[in-house]
């Protein structure tokens, strides 16, 4: 049986600079849609989504919305 996803969602907020990061985080918070200190965005909480969160967690807060 196939594992069941989370249905969701997680708000993410950018609190630090993007400014001195690597490349592939800098995309990854701009494909998410956070370009500025205090963007905050919501994402579906799936797979993809978590990955993201995995690679900045270092520059966000994520909740649960």
């Amino acid at each position: 049986m196939a594992k069941k996803e989370n249905t969701g969602v997680l708000q993410v907020k950018l609190v630090r600079s993007l400014i001195g990061v690597k490349p592939d985080q800098i995309a990854t918070a701009d494909s998410m849609g956070l370009r500025k200190i205090g963007d905050t965005v919501n994402q579906p909480d799936n797979a993809a989504t978590r990955g993201k969160v995995n690679k900045i967690i270092h520059l966000i807060e994520v909740t649960e919305a």
